[in-house]
């Protein structure tokens, strides 16, 4: 009893330091690092961080989950200037209907662009073709690989996604060097993205990975960033995460027609806080030089990383819920969020519990900010999927934590293989005496 006593009083002494729940304890933490205020996204900057389609996709997509109708309507802004920049009439209707007027003149349907995109795309695409014809009535394959090539970026630039993969895999039966496929391969991926085709993206990721001597560091970059979108596609974080997490710091705004080095330090450090232990967490993302560039990007996944890790739950929930805001406007993360974080408070919650013999329920909930009867409902239904073993004490808001008898568990184990020893010996003398007396029962054929 002295000894369960004095484990319970430093427990108690330990929760205030794993929680950071004392008034005291939480003001220096507050002055070691500030809690990132949940700011309005800032459109301009993070549209600055993309180009090509994405851009165009990311601005549509705030505008459409986005409830700040000023957001709405600068994001909308924004696509309509980045979309007459290039050719795509499709897209440009699409928002134009989605800003329905609400900008002015100047951002109303411009029938006199539109007319003109077309008659040029128009007269672009006969000029393709009869390009085409003469490369394949010529049988020159480069030329004809340059073709489908173009006949790709045209259809991609005009918003025909369909008719542009189609293209730009037409081109691997005239491939002549690695290089080219290579070329082919990242061509697919960056269609395959934007049309949602994530199992493409996976299969076109291992080809061009099948070439690796002519692959230089920012390709493979990209590769890895492409993987990594289509695991958390897949939900698969744990795989996700590491892809993100190999990624080489060479990226850079090289791939920025798909994602921004932001992203990789957000999307790796979330998957990872998710799916990782401990000693992965240590290893691979805290201790991870390369990685470490991309976290300098996005202070707050960093702060949030390094406050899970030292057990600052307060402070890495606090980040959590200040970036949630701007994640949920997210292209790629928005429908994985409330798992992520789901997945990152359950985690929290078990690697809380795991030193302790006992923990007191009221202070366990000023740590992870919710209510008594909230976090109890949490706490039942980690150990109803058997992630904690404990018990809880409803009436003193008790967890006790359910160790297993090793003297016991021991003792079962040594009977039970005394039991399957002496059964295999029987079986093998029963045998031994079979063959001894060549006794052999023949199964009666059936008439």
């Amino acid at each position: 009893m002295e000894t369960e006593d004095e484990a319970s009083g430093q427990m108690t002494d330990e929760i205030y330091t794993n929680g950071g729940d004392d008034d005291e304890s939480l003001s220096q933490q507050q002055q070691r690092r500030p809690i990132i205020s949940g700011e309005q996204l800032d459109i301009e900057a993070y549209a600055a961080l993309y180009t090509g389609r994405t851009k165009i996709s990311r601005l549509i997509f705030i505008s459409d989950k986005c409830d700040n109708v000023s957001m709405q309507l600068e994001a909308l802004r924004m696509a309509y200037d980045e979309i007459k920049k290039g050719e795509n009439t499709q897209l440009f209707r699409e928002v134009v209907q989605k800003i329905d007027g609400r900008l002015g003149m100047n951002y109303g349907a411009d029938s006199a662009w539109m007319d003109s995109v077309d008659r040029r795309a128009d007269l672009r695409k006969e000029k393709l073709e009869n390009e085409l014809n003469a490369y394949r009535t010529n049988l020159i394959k480069e030329s004809i690989r340059m073709g489908y090539n173009d006949f790709g970026d045209f259809y991609y630039a005009h918003g025909a996604l369909g008719d542009a993969f189609k293209n730009y895999v037409r081109t691997r039966d005239y491939c002549t060097t690695s290089k080219h496929i290579i070329h082919m391969c990242l061509n697919a991926i960056l269609v395959s993205i934007e049309m949602g085709q994530f199992a493409h993206v996976t299969s076109y990721v291992s080809k061009a990975e099948q070439n690796k001597t002519d692959l230089d560091s920012i390709t493979t970059a990209k590769l890895q960033c492409a993987a990594g979108l289509a695991h958390l596609e897949a939900k698969k974080y744990k795989h996700a995460a590491r892809k993100f997490l190999e990624t080489a710091p060479e990226l850079g705004n090289n791939y920025s027609e798909v994602i921004a080095a932001q992203d990789v330090a957000t999307y790796g450090g979330l998957c990872a806080l998710a799916s990782f232990d401990r000693a992965e967490l240590k290893a691979k993302v805290i201790d991870n030089i390369n990685f470490r560039n991309f976290l300098e990007l996005v202070p707050e996944v960093r702060e949030l990383i390094h406050d899970f890790y030292s057990s600052h739950y307060a402070s890495c929930l606090d980040y959590l819920g200040n970036l949630k805001a701007n994640l949920l406007l997210d292209i790629h993360l928005h429908d994985h969020v409330e798992m992520l974080y789901t997945q990152i408070r359950n985690k929290a919650l078990i690697q809380y519990t795991h030193p302790f013999v006992s923990v007191d329920l009221n202070m366990m909930a000023n740590a992870f900010k919710t209510t008594v009867a909230g976090l109890q409902k949490e706490l039942e239904a980690l150990i109803t999927d058997n992630q904690i073993q404990a018990r809880i004490d409803s009436h003193n808001k008790i967890l006790y934590a359910r160790h297993a008898d090793q003297r016991k568990a021991t003792f079962q184990r040594v009977l039970q293989t005394g039991v399957e020893f002496d059964r295999d010996v029987r079986a093998m003398l029963l045998r031994a005496n079979l063959i001894k007396h060549d006794y052999n029962l023949k199964a009666s054929r059936k008439i």
